[in-house]
């Protein structure tokens, strides 16, 4: 997975990094923590420019929150935990995890669109709340976007000085990161049988 993960960033450039944190945001097939850590090795190797790096998964991930922040917006809490309830297996978004998302924002509104960011599942989700809330789209822009240039950053700074000891690196985080993606798949397909279990 590193290495198709670095060939997609050597191939495709900005763009990649665009199209894959925006995946990761919308359904997140690979987590940011692999990503961005490549796009600084890219980086570090001057292959690409560390600011643009950053940009673009900034651009990225907070392109990936606008669905779940217009879904939230149009559609409404209930009808989005209705349509989890129905749905949600598939799309691995459960009530209860909307409703936990829910209570994060009721309780920080707009700081925790920035330090949200940083929270595995809360990353993603936190968008579904601000839209219910009827909140603008301009400060929501706003906030998401601090919150996401501070993990982006992070990440990438990461990537970039472990430059050095890439090889050893990509050595150790090969089988891990495909265990981290079989964890993901097999965490979603246990999903989908216990909730259809219930259903049943």
């Amino acid at each position: 997975m590193v290495d198709t993960i670095t060939e997609f960033i050597a191939d495709r450039g900005y763009v990649a990094i665009v199209l894959l944190m925006f995946a990761e945001n919308v359904f997140p097939p690979i987590p940011s923590e692999l990503i961005m850590p490549f796009a600084g090795f890219s980086a570090a190797r001057g292959e690409l420019h560390p600011v643009l790096v950053v940009l673009a998964g900034t651009a990225g991930s907070l392109l990936g929150g606008l669905p779940w922040f217009f879904a939230g917006r149009w559609w409404g809490a209930e009808r989005v935990k209705r349509a989890a309830d129905r749905h949600g297996r598939w799309l691995a978004v459960s009530r209860a995890e909307i409703e936990s998302a829910e209570k994060w924002f009721d309780r920080y509104h707009a700081p925790v669109l920035v330090f949200g960011r940083l929270l595995p599942g809360v990353r993603t989700l936190i968008a579904l709340p601000a839209g219910f809330s009827g909140m603008a789209l301009a400060p929501f822009v706003v906030w998401s976007a601090v919150g996401s240039l501070l993990w982006v950053s992070l990440l990438t700074g990461a990537g970039y000085l472990m430059e050095s000891r890439y090889g050893t690196i990509a050595a150790v985080l090969e089988p891990g990161s495909w265990i981290v993606f079989g964890a993901i798949v097999l965490a979603y397909l246990w999903r989908l049988v216990r909730q259809g279990r219930k259903g049943g």
